[in-house]
């Protein structure tokens, strides 16, 4: 973990060897004041050299206008150097979500991931900048400090020192209880943030059934888990920055005693003892910063922890061997596949298909029966393990396809059709970003939606809100349905795609799908029977098998599920006549 943390500083590595070198001297001109107060105290004062003390005190000023722009130049260059690190880190984590599989959002909820993306960094961030100050700075001091005061007397200074054994003892001790306050504070945290996200984006749920109250009750839950992690996690943090303060303050207790002690026993001068007493916090204030890094580091040290899972989750990668997907015809087949979520159930059992370039399969049954798991294993978003079957298309094992090639060759039109924030052109011609005003025109003339979009005030650069929430159900499908017309793809999967419309808008969606499949394979499922009467084949899914295949016709004259299924759909739907 920590290699790949000190990979990031790699783009900047001048930057922070000035930045490393502009604390260096900070450190050295610190020592600055208490040598020229001891030459004072010792000698200028008691032999009247004002000169000495002009010129001095000229020097030290002049020397620390030089340390104000060195700390300008830390605080700003350094912080530069955090934000870098801390948009790379942020490139690569969201760069590295897009090609985890999807059982990587099953069972990771959004908010969680995007405390990761942004608080967590951050953290992150202020640790990579004031880490290597702040290591560098105290530790300078602490040595130049220490090695000044024994100068003045050894015995003295090491009277000091014998506290800092007792300091790292107390200081390790309590680090780890801190530590494990403030990865729970996190984890609590995360909690929250998914709580909002869950809660912001159903709100229309959540104001439809009046359920605002459970809403709230659920957040409070979320938010007093939170309030007793940040208690434990500053309980935690009291006891260590009390305990470690308190041994720094008998450093002062010391000094003050002993230091008295050997001026009335003659061991060291007024002056010396003076210049001692101002000196020490030379010492004591670096050891005092790095006890208080502690925290900052917990901080930073939790949030890298967390991105570096996700970073260590197993992306999607392409065989060694895979090849492009060209020239694709569209024929595919199913050969003995079986498939389980989580490796104990079988979603699916022996399940054998093939279906022809051009061609259309319906897959019908009840829920959960197995219809969507087989959409979603062509394109794979799960795959299949070596002993499961194979997947075939144009006879080739989607195994041996680059995987963007062959999702580029499919096209999938949903019941729950998602729209990004923008304008209707952005969400159309994320179907084929490089397509010309022309060709996105007619896709969406293809799809029937163009008419309604010219008749906005605004037309195709018309903001549709979040997940397309001021459109209507079948304007989303059928924004969806235009950007697959300028995709283009040879193979089209239908799941459910006009199962949540009304009569009258499904027939508008399925004239735009009608010319959509037109010329392409196509998967369908539906439980609408109605819609796939006319496909060229339907296929029974229950319990994870094909237990029906063949025509509408064929499946109604063998008297089974299907004939079941169909009787019981249309007996209830007074508009349907057969």
């Amino acid at each position: 973990m920590l290699k790949l943390f000190l990979g990031y500083y790699k783009p900047y590595k001048k930057m922070l060897v000035l930045d490393m070198l502009a604390a260096l001297l900070i450190s050295v001109i610190g020592m600055v004041y208490p040598v020229v107060t001891n030459k004072m105290l010792n000698v200028y004062i008691p032999d009247k050299m004002y000169k000495h003390i002009v010129f001095a005190g000229v020097g030290v000023l002049v020397i620390y206008a030089v340390r104000m722009f060195l700390r300008y130049f830390v605080q700003y260059y350094g912080h530069v150097i955090g934000v870098g690190m801390q948009s790379q880190m942020r490139k690569d984590l969201f760069s590295h979500l897009q090609k985890l599989p999807y059982k990587f959002y099953d069972n990771n909820e959004t908010g969680k991931i995007m405390t990761r993306i942004t608080s967590d960094l951050f953290e992150i961030c202020e640790l990579a900048h004031h880490g290597p100050e702040n290591l560098l700075i105290s530790t300078v001091m602490i040595i130049l400090s220490f090695s000044y005061l024994a100068t003045i007397d050894i015995y003295l200074t090491l009277i000091i020192f014998t506290c800092v054994p007792i300091l790292a003892v107390v200081t390790a001790v309590l680090r780890k209880a801190m530590r494990r306050a403030f990865d729970e504070r996190r984890t609590s945290n995360a909690i929250i943030n998914a709580a909002v996200e869950s809660s912001v984006t159903g709100i229309r749920v959540t104001k439809a059934y009046t359920n605002a109250k459970t809403e709230t009750e659920k957040f409070a839950k979320g938010d007093a888990t939170f309030v007793s992690a940040s208690a434990k996690a500053y309980k935690a943090m009291a006891k260590f920055h009390s305990s470690t303060s308190f041994i720094t303050d008998v450093f002062n207790v010391f000094i003050l005693i002993a230091g008295g002690l050997f001026l009335y026993a003659g061991r060291i001068s007024f002056g010396d003892y003076s210049t001692f007493i101002v000196s020490v916090n030379l010492f004591i204030n670096p050891v005092t910063t790095l006890i208080g890094f502690m925290e900052q580091f917990q901080n930073g040290l939790s949030g890298f922890k967390r991105f570096a899972e996700i970073m260590k989750e197993q992306p999607e990668v392409d065989e060694p061997t895979a090849i492009e997907l060209t020239d694709v015809k569209g024929d595919i087949e199913f050969k003995n596949v079986t498939f389980s979520y989580d490796g104990t159930k079988n979603v699916l059992n022996n399940i054998d298909l093939k279906l022809s370039r051009g061609k259309k399969l319906a897959l019908v049954g009840s829920s959960g029966g197995g219809k969507t798991t087989i959409c979603h294993l062509l394109p794979r978003f799960y795959d299949i393990k070596h002993d499961e079957g194979e997947i075939l298309i144009d006879g080739i094992n989607i195994k041996d396809i680059k995987l963007e090639s062959l999702r580029k060759n499919i096209g999938i039109v949903q019941q729950d059709v998602f729209l990004f924030v923008g304008t209707l052109r952005d969400n159309i011609l994320y179907g084929n970003p490089l397509a010309s005003e022309e060709q996105m025109i007619e896709a969406a003339k293809k799809a029937n939606i163009h008419d309604y979009i010219m008749g906005l005030k605004n037309g195709y650069d018309t903001e549709i809100g979040e997940r397309g929430v001021k459109l209507s159900g079948g304007q989303k499908q059928r924004i969806s349905i235009a950007r697959l017309f300028l995709k283009d793809p040879a193979i089209l999967i239908l799941d459910e795609a006009t199962s949540a419309l009304d009569n009258t808008t499904e027939i508008l969606i399925q004239s735009a799908l009608d010319e959509l499949c037109k010329g392409r394979t196509t998967l369908i499922v539906a439980h609408r029977l109605s819609t796939i009467r006319n496909a060229d084949e339907i296929a029974v899914v229950d319990s994870g098998k094909i237990v029906e295949r063949g025509s509408h016709d064929a499946l109604m004259q063998a008297q089974g599920i299907y004939k079941d299924l169909y009787s019981l759909q249309f007996t209830h739907n007074d508009i349907f006549e057969e």
